[in-house]
C-alpha cells in the first residue's frame, strides 16, 4: 500500500516538474492524463495476471472519462510518465515507455498494420519509447521502432523508423502558397493542387 501511494505521490509531483500550469494538488487531481495513468496501471496489472476482460473493461472507461487516452491494458510504461492535456491519445499493446517520458495530446504510439499473427501470441507491433523522450501535439510513432533516448519528436511529425537517442524529429514545416489575394504562379498553383486534392 506504501509503495502505492509513493508511487502516485511521484505522479502528482511530475506534474508540478512538467506543467506550470499547475498551481495545487486538487487542480492536478483534475488532469485527466493522471486518471489514464492510474487507471491503465490498474489494467496492467490484471492483464499481466492473465485477467480475462477485466483490464480491457478497464481502459475503455477510462477512455471515455479522460476525454480519449486510450492505453491498451498490454502496454508498459515506466515511472514518471506525464499526458499533458491527453485528449486523443492512442498507446498500442505492445508499446513500451520508459522513464520520465512526456507525451502531448493526440498523440498516437500505433501499429502499422490491421494484420494479427495467431501464432506466436505477442507479436512487437507498438513503438519503443527510450526514457527522457518528449513527443509533440499529434505526433504519430508507427511500428515496432525505437525512440532513443533523450530525444525530442515534434508536433505534427510521423516515425516510421528507429530514432537514434539525442535527435529532434520534425515534420516540415507549412509553406506559404500565397499572402492575402495574390494570384497564384502555374508552380504554386500546382503545389497546392497536389497538396488540398
Amino acid at each position: 500500500m506504501f509503495n502505492i501511494l509513493a508511487r502516485m505521490h511521484e505522479d502528482i509531483n511530475v506534474v508540478f516538474e512538467k506543467d506550470p500550469a499547475a498551481k495545487s494538488v486538487p487542480e492536478v487531481l483534475l488532469y485527466p492524463g493522471l486518471h489514464a495513468l492510474w487507471a491503465h496501471r490498474v489494467a496492467h496489472y490484471l492483464h499481466a495476471q492473465g485477467v480475462p476482460f477485466v483490464p480491457r473493461l478497464i481502459s475503455q472507461v477510462a477512455r471515455v472519462l479522460t476525454g480519449g487516452i486510450e492505453i491498451h491494458p498490454g502496454a508498459i510504461i515506466g515511472r514518471r510518465f506525464f499526458i499533458d492535456h491527453g485528449s486523443g491519445v492512442v498507446i498500442g499493446e505492445t508499446a513500451e515507455i520508459g522513464d520520465n517520458v512526456m507525451l502531448y495530446h493526440q498523440v498516437t504510439l500505433g501499429a502499422t498494420g490491421w494484420w494479427k499473427d495467431m501464432k506466436s501470441g505477442r507479436v512487437k507491433r507498438h513503438p519503443t519509447i527510450e526514457n527522457d523522450v518528449v513527443i509533440g501535439s499529434g505526433a504519430t510513432v508507427l511500428g515496432p521502432v525505437t525512440v532513443g533516448a533523450g530525444s525530442k519528436i515534434g508536433a505534427m511529425a510521423l516515425v516510421i523508423d528507429n530514432v537514434p537517442p539525442g535527435s529532434i524529429v520534425v515534420h516540415s514545416p507549412g509553406t506559404v502558397l500565397r499572402r492575402g489575394n495574390a494570384a497564384l504562379s502555374a508552380q504554386q498553383a500546382a503545389e497546392a493542387a497536389r497538396h488540398v486534392g
